[in-house]
């Protein structure tokens, strides 16, 4: 704002309200000349009031459509998906010699049959996944991946590989980033199988693909880490890895119980889900 005036600080005073009343009743003034202002000692000056108001910014929203960047080069609505993996219950896996441990912990309430929470899926014989986030967006996936399965199957006769099966998931991720009016998949998934060896992928709203060596996902996964990071060892026993699974969990979650974690192992090329008396003889060393 550009002011000249007369020497009288109350001319400037009424002046400056009476233009910023008119500038705010009017959104489109922008400047006001006044050829002759009075002062209130009843002097005339000759004088120019210049006034300019420059209409506010219209700021977009750059969270409201999954196909638009921010300046910074961010996807927000791929980071709120994240974050609703990240408020999740945690999920954890941990290759060994002979296959690969699934570990994860339920949400359940006093009434609700346990079964009915699904977070440990077998997708195929040798192949089964871990997920974190909204279990709506996993059970759809888990469904898609389960149908890739069987195409593939009928197709070539032959298990699908783990590694494509992860790739084809990716992909199908990566493509509600890409699309406006759909929003992304609100889950991660670690997706445990064997083929020629034991594998471990992670896959992420953004379609990211990543293979590891043992990772954890959810809430709890920053504390999770720490504990595989400094007791995980190439080649471990079926065994020790169920431990490490177990306490990476209980770290992250804080409290486990049997009747809220699901167990799943993948060896010597085929996937089973843990039976709850099984369950329950792992877990009770660790409540």
């Amino acid at each position: 704002i550009t002011w000249h005036r007369c020497g009288d600080p109350r001319f400037y005073q009424k002046s400056r309200n009476k233009l910023l009343k008119k500038s705010l009743c009017n959104p489109a003034f922008c400047q006001l000349r006044v050829a002759k202002p009075e002062c209130l000692l009843g002097c005339v000056q000759k004088r120019v009031i210049r006034m300019e108001i420059q209409a506010p910014m219209k700021q977009m929203g750059y969270d409201r459509a999954i196909v638009v960047f921010s300046p910074e080069g961010r996807m927000y609505q791929v980071e709120y998906a994240r974050k609703a993996v990240e408020k999740a219950t945690t999920a954890v896996g941990v290759v060994f010699s002979g296959g690969t441990v699934l570990v994860a912990a339920r949400t359940l309430q006093r009434l609700l049959v346990p079964e009915s929470v699904e977070k440990i899926s077998k997708l195929d014989e040798h192949i089964g996944s871990a997920s974190a986030g909204i279990l709506a967006d996993s059970r759809v996936l888990v469904d898609y991946a389960r149908v890739r399965c069987q195409i593939n199957r009928l197709t070539y006769n032959e298990p699908i590989e783990i590694s494509a099966l992860v790739k084809d998931i990716s992909d199908r991720k990566q493509r509600f980033t890409q699309i406006g009016g759909i929003r992304p998949f609100g889950v991660s998934l670690l997706v445990a199988g064997a083929n020629d060896a034991s594998h471990l992928f992670e896959t992420d709203p953004s379609g990211t693909l990543r293979e590891w060596k043992a990772q954890a996902i959810g809430r709890g996964a920053k504390e999770a880490k720490k504990v595989l990071v400094e007791e995980f060892k190439d080649g471990m026993a079926k065994d020790k890895a169920l431990d490490l699974a177990l306490k990476a969990l209980k770290t992250g979650e804080k409290k486990i119980a049997a009747r809220a974690t699901e167990i799943g192992i993948v060896e010597a090329g085929k996937f089973r889900l843990l039976e709850r008396t099984d369950v329950k003889e792992l877990v009770k060393k660790f409540v």
